[in-house]
C-alpha cells in the first residue's frame, strides 16, 4: 500500500519541490545578503575549532554510539542518523536551564558588585580606588573578570579602556549598562554616580526576580517536552523491534524518504519549542569596532616609538 501511494512520480515531485524551495531561499539570501554579527568574522575559526573539539568529545561519542545502536536495531539509516543528531544536539534543543541559571547568577553578581561599589564610593573614595576594594568581595561569577580589571589598572591602563575590556569579557547587555555609567563618570568626573549605581543595582535585582519567575514557569514545560520526545522515540523503537511487519514499508527507499520528512518535521517542532523557551535579551551596545581597535593600537605603538 505504501509503495503504491509513494510511486516514482511522487518521489520525483517531492525532490523537485525541495530543489525549487531551496533555490528560492538561496536566491532571497543572495539578494538581501547575510549580515554578520559584530565581531563574528574574527571568531569564525575559533568557533569551528570549538565545534570540532566538542564533536570529538564525550557527547560526540555518545551520539555516534546511539546512532549505531538504533541502526543495528531498526536497520533504518535515517532513524540511526536522526538519533545521533538528537543525542548530539540534546543540550541545545532541550537544555538551556544551566545557561539561564548562569546568566541569572551573573546578573545577580553584577547587582551585588554595583551595590558594593556604590557603598565604597560613599566613603569619599575615587572610582580608581573603589574598584579594587569592591573586587575582593565580589561573587565567584564576576570575581575573575574584576581581578583582570584590577590588574589592568595596576599596569597603568586608562580606566575607560580597562572598563571596556571588562565589558567585552563579561559579554552581557546588563553589564554594558553599568559599565557605560562607569565609563562616562571616569571621563566626565561628574556628581551623582552613587544615585546612578543605586538605580542600576535596583534594576538588576528586578531583572533577577523576573528571570526566576520565568524559569519556574518554563521548568514544567521543558520537562513535559522531554517526556513526550522520550516516549515517541521508545514507541518507534518498540514497533521496529517487536512488530517489524507493521513498520516494514519504512524499510524501502521511498519509506526512508518519508521517514526523513517525518524526522524533519519533528526537528522543526523541536527547534520551534527551543525558540519559545529561550529568553530574548537585548543586544550589547558597548562593543568595540575591530577597525577602531586596530587604529587605536597603531596610535599607541606610534606613541611608544
Amino acid at each position: 500500500m505504501m509503495t503504491g501511494v509513494f510511486s516514482l512520480p511522487v518521489l520525483y515531485g517531492l525532490l523537485a519541490g525541495t530543489a525549487v524551495g531551496g533555490g528560492i531561499a538561496l536566491f532571497i539570501v543572495a539578494l538581501r545578503g547575510w549580515a554578520p554579527k559584530p565581531g563574528a568574522a574574527g571568531k569564525d575559526n575559533s568557533k569551528r575549532a570549538a565545534e570540532l573539539a566538542r564533536f570529538l568529545s564525550t557527547r560526540g561519542s555518545l551520539a555516534i554510539g546511539g546512532g549505531l545502536v538504533v541502526l543495528a536495531l531498526t536497520r533504518w539509516v535515517v532513524m540511526g542518523a536522526a538519533t545521533g543528531i538528537l543525542v548530539f544536539t540534546w543540550d541545545r534543543l532541550f537544555g538551556g536551564a544551566a545557561e539561564e541559571r548562569a546568566a541569572m547568577k551573573r546578573v545577580e553578581a553584577l547587582a551585588a558588585w554595583t551595590e558594593s561599589l556604590r557603598d565604597t564610593i560613599a566613603g569619599a573614595v575615587g572610582l580608581e580606588q573603589a574598584i579594587p576594594a569592591s573586587a575582593r568581595a565580589a561573587a565567584p561569577a564576576l570575581r575573575t573578570h574584576l581581578e583582570s580589571l584590577v590588574d589592568r589598572l595596576r599596569s597603568r591602563t586608562p580606566l575607560p579602556e580597562a572598563l571596556q575590556h571588562l565589558a567585552d569579557e563579561i559579554d552581557d547587555a546588563s553589564a554594558d549598562i553599568i559599565i557605560a555609567a562607569l565609563i562616562l563618570n571616569s571621563r566626565l568626573r561628574g556628581p551623582g554616580l552613587r544615585e546612578v549605581l543605586g538605580a542600576l543595582a535596583k534594576s538588576a535585582r528586578e531583572e533577577v526576580d523576573m528571570r526566576q519567575r520565568v524559569m519556574a514557569q518554563r521548568a514544567s514545560t521543558r520537562r513535559s517536552v522531554q517526556i513526550v520526545i522520550a516516549v515517541s522515540v521508545l514507541f518507534v523503537l518498540g514497533l521496529a523491534i517487536f512488530n517489524r511487519g507493521f513498520v516494514e514499508p519504512y524499510g524501502t527507499p521511498i519509506g526512508q524518504l518519508v521517514l526523513a520528512c517525518v524526522c524533519a518535521l519533528f526537528a522543526a517542532g523541536f527547534w520551534w519549542l527551543r525558540k519559545l523557551s529561550s529568553i530574548e535579551t537585548p543586544e550589547r551596545f558597548l562593543t568595540q569596532d575591530p577597525q577602531l581597535q586596530s587604529q587605536r593600537r597603531e596610535r599607541q605603538e606610534a606613541g611608544i616609538r
